[in-house]
């Protein structure tokens, strides 16, 4: 293809001047006439257009793009064909590449660790989605002034067992990267011993190229050298690269560590993610150690921080030493023993709420595995050896909660995005073994089965470990309990115990540990407590208000042998989820964490950026649905447990409470002139669910519009006043969407019925479509469908002359939200960020005309009480400028309390 002149149209798009050329396509500034910006427009040269594989590389570039979102990373606008001509219209960029930089020598510390840490968050946006670029190099990062940029996802490809992007084409031959066919593709400076081998590419193989890139930055020299490229080669394979300190005497030895570790020969040596590799080179950055930091910042280092490093530390030495001498069996009389554990740098516990993860030691007492929330504001599963104090995260863990241990200690199962799953401490990417909705623990038996709440109003459950269709255990007595969880496999595999409890205040005297057998024949409660229990060393373990008890137990018989000692004092417990955070292993050991729990969430404002602009109020148990009224001076939000419904004066900062019932009131929303409120009632003694409507000042008697006994809550009210919105949950699990009419006597009409999971669905401000969420492509996305107000003389609603359905995500979404001009539809991907999708309502047809990102909040993590898990209460002012959105704080910097041979307390008489 002859090179585009100049005022050359493709689409809406018209070239202005080239910007460069490569083997797989030249590259164009040019101008997107529609919304008057400049982009930039990689074109596939028309002699590679019949080349089926270069093609098929070329459009996988795009889909790669398409699925990732992340301010480090090339954002695709468009992908177009006319006259032949294929092309994706990208973000144009400004800038540098790396490799232009470097040829000007090495970057000083500061900027390396600042790029290094940039790029290496694109690449774990990457492989968290299951994309290994497979060509990182400094030609393929830009540097701007805003950050660098990663690009050229050309030969990216899906690691095993994703989908959703074809995979790349394989060949046998090494040959040039890019501009010929083969399986070897990249570029031979930056190919890991595997790639070279032509061995499947994964994450590790990425790691090794940003080693050799981080090398580079920091010497102004390649990694690896070779006169031939046999030469070159056999170096990558055999040899390692000049000690950077050679080259660089001021290096932080830290970083050469790092360096080192990323180009270890073999895969399993190798820092295990790109994730890890930016909190290494943060924590360089912030002068991680004494010997991490480079001179001039330990010297500037003030005496309060020199302080805690050395106390954390002589801890940390602590904590490894104590382990080290209990694992090799030192002594020969056992000493009780405690120290502290605290989180891994950079990472703060998550331990309570429908989002955490208490810690839970292994039956061997060799490891602790637990949640901890990033820098990223995501939860990732970690485990700690107790002999080596380097806490690692395993891979495929985001969001996860509620981890347990497989009897030989090498697997842990958690629960996350509605799955059971296991993964090996060992390495590799997670197993599913069924759905499971919101689980509420579980436990993995020496049979192989695993017990488990796949729900918190449904029985316990068993599956196979190694997947399976699960079958109830239990039967949930509604006129004593509403909720089994927290499930305790024991030894002899027929027996178990299981957590039961009432939502209801009135019924709590009937909460306790149950014993019971998987034949059914036996169920009976061995003791009062509101939460979990744990078996270990022959005893029991449960809280009686904040102190921990032990009592000796028959396994056998379910019956008490001993009577309670207390062996911990100040124990947390979480009170919304019905947990203490404790857990004990079979040899002696027993790790708890003290102090209250935190007591909920806190309403946060951001602008449209994702700035921060500070707590509207204070930590509080608020409702996961929150909203804002039509005039933007009020809110209105469930507070409590259980909740009531409040109303605040943004202004004035009053709050004036609405409702006053001993039972659950929530959610809540506006009508359409904010006069009046409409809220559920729940968790009733009679079981039913009631819908009322109730005047926003508080006064007056709420009346009641439709009632039920499946649990259902108000989503939005129409503009015109003559429907309520809500989500009722079907005979199973999922949700559907329901109309209830205003009208002297009120109906329920439903109207989206499949035998999906319909939810949180949202008129239009015209009244004219509905927004809303649903599952059946298999993830939650949101879609626009037409509504029309009338009704038929037999009360049913009219058929619309509008006809159609309309997808508006395209990679997961869920709580749409409309601007208040109708013009921008708000949700949120799966991955929590805030997206902006412009659309056009006014005709027959629906449109969406373009869809950004927004921001993501850090904290903002959901309140997860409820179906929808996959994100976070919120709510957009009138004008579009400020979100408020419910947020966790970042996390429990309070440690764990590790003790050895705990049993020693109670042995005594």
């Amino acid at each position: 293809m002859m090179a585009l002149e100049a005022g050359t149209k493709l689409g809406p798009y018209e070239i202005l001047s080239p910007l460069g050329a490569g083997g797989m396509g030249e590259v164009y500034r040019a101008k997107d006439t529609r919304l008057d910006r400049d982009v930039a427009i990689k074109v596939l040269p028309s002699h590679l257009t019949n080349n089926a594989k270069l093609k098929q590389r070329f459009e996988r570039e795009a889909k790669v793009i398409s699925s990732l979102t992340h301010p480090n990373i090339c954002t695709l606008h468009d992908i177009g064909h006319q006259d032949g001509v294929d092309y994706l219209v990208m973000e144009l960029i400004e800038g540098d590449t790396l490799a232009r930089r470097i040829a000007k020598g090495a970057l000083p510390l500061e900027d390396l660790l600042r790029v290094g840490a940039e790029i290496a968050s694109a690449l774990d946006k990457a492989h968290r989605a299951g994309i290994v670029h497979r060509d990182l190099k400094p030609g393929n990062i830009m540097l701007t002034k805003s950050g660098a940029k990663l690009l050229d996802f050309g030969l990216a490809k899906n690691t095993p067992g994703q989908s959703g992007l074809p995979a790349a084409p394989d060949a046998v031959t090494i040959t040039k990267p890019l501009t010929r066919e083969g399986s070897i593709v990249g570029t031979f400076q930056y190919m890991a011993p595997e790639q070279l081998e032509g061995k499947e590419a994964d994450q590790q193989t990425d790691i090794f190229a940003f080693g050799a890139v981080l090398y580079e930055m920091a010497t102004g020299k390649r990694a690896f050298e070779g006169s031939s490229r046999a030469s070159l080669i056999a170096s990558i394979m055999s040899s390692q690269p000049r000690a950077i300190s050679e080259l660089q005497p001021m290096t932080p030895p830290a970083l050469e560590h790092l360096v080192r570790t990323c180009l270890a020969k073999s895969r399993e040596d190798r820092i295990q993610t790109a994730h890890d590799v930016k909190l290494q080179l943060q924590w360089i950055a912030e002068g991680g150690s004494q010997l991490g930091a480079p001179a001039p910042i330990v010297a500037k280092r003030k005496t309060k921080d020199r302080f805690l490093l050395i106390t954390t530390a002589v801890l940390f030495v602590a904590t490894v030493v104590l382990g080290v001498a209990y694992l090799r069996n030192a002594s020969s009389t056992p000493v009780m023993v405690t120290a502290s554990i605290r989180p891994p740098t950079g990472v703060r516990f998550v331990f309570t709420n429908d989002a955490g993860g208490p810690a839970v030691i292994s039956p061997d007492g060799k490891n602790i595995a637990f949640t901890g929330r990033c820098e990223d504001g995501i939860n990732r599963l970690w485990v700690r050896p107790l002999n080596d104090g380097a806490a690692r995260v395993l891979p495929g863990t985001d969001d996860c909660t509620f981890p347990f241990w497989s009897p030989d200690g090498q697997s842990v199962a958690f629960f996350a995005h509605e799955k059971l799953s296991r993964t090996p401490i060992t390495g590799g990417l997670p197993v599913t073994i069924c759905d499971a909705l919101l689980g509420k623990g579980g436990s993995w038996s020496a049979s192989g089965e695993i017990l488990f709440a796949p729900y918190y109003i449904v029985p316990i459950a068993r599956v196979p470990a190694s997947g399976g269709t699960p079958t109830p255990v239990t039967k949930l007595d509604e006129g004593k309990h509403s909720t089994h969880r927290w499930p305790v496999c024991l030894p002899d595999g027929k027996h178990f115990l299981y957590f039961a409890g009432n939502h209801d205040l009135s019924q709590r005297g009937n909460d306790g540990i149950f014993f019971a057998s998987l034949d059914g024949s036996v169920n009976k409660k061995v003791v009062a407590t509101r939460g979990n229990v744990v078996y270990a060393s022959g005893h029991l373990l449960y809280l009686r208000n904040d102190t921990l008890m032990a009592q000796r137990f028959d396994p056998k018989r379910g019956e008490f042998t001993g009577d309670p000692k207390p062996v911990a004092y100040d124990v947390q417990y979480d009170g919304g989820v019905w947990r203490g955070v404790f857990s004990a292993s079979d040899n002696g050991v027993l790790i708890y964490q003290t102090g209250l729990a935190p007591s909920g969430t806190t309403l946060t404002w951001f602008d449209r950026t994702g700035k921060d602009l500070g707590n509207f109020s204070d930590q509080a148990l608020y409702d996961n649905q929150l909203r804002i009224s039509p005039d933007g001076n009020k809110i209105v939000v469930a507070v409590g447990g259980p909740s009531d419904v409040w109303t605040f004066d943004l202004n004035r900062g009053i709050r004036t409470r609405v409702t006053a019932g001993p039972v659950e009131e929530r959610p809540a929303l506006w009508s359409p002139d904010g006069s009046k409120i409409v809220y559920t009632s729940r968790n009733r003694p009679d079981k039913r669910k009631i819908l009322y409507i109730t005047q926003s000042s508080g006064t007056g008697e709420p009346q009641p519009l439709f009632e039920s006994d499946r649990d259902m809550r108000a989503t939005d009210y129409s503009p015109d006043g003559k429907f309520v919105l809500i989500s009722i949950r079907d005979r199973g699990l999922d949700n559907n969407v329901a109309l209830v009419t205003l009208e002297d006597t009120p109906r329920f009409i439903p109207l989206i019925t499949k035998p999906l999971n319909e939810d949180a669905a949202r008129f239009s401000p015209d009244g004219r479509w509905i927004a809303y969420a649903s599952n059946e492509s298999g993830r939650e996305e949101v879609y626009v469908i037409p509504f029309c107000s009338e009704l038929n003389d037999d009360g049913s609603l009219a058929t619309c002359d509008r006809s159609g359905r309309w997808q508006v995500s395209t990679r997961g979404g869920t709580r749409p939200a409309w601007a208040r001009d109708g013009k921008t539809l708000y949700f949120q991907t799966l991955d929590r960020t805030l997206h902006a999708a412009a659309v056009d309502t006014t005709g027959d047809s629906f449109k969406v005309q373009t869809s950004q990102p927004l921001f993501t909040p850090d904290a903002a993590v959901t309140n997860r009480p409820g179906r929808n898990k996959g994100g976070y209460a919120y709510d957009v002012t009138p004008d579009g400028k400020r979100f408020l959105i419910n947020t966790f704080g970042s996390g429990d910097a309070t440690p764990l309390t590790l003790v050895l041979n705990w049993t020693n307390m109670v042995s005594q008489p």
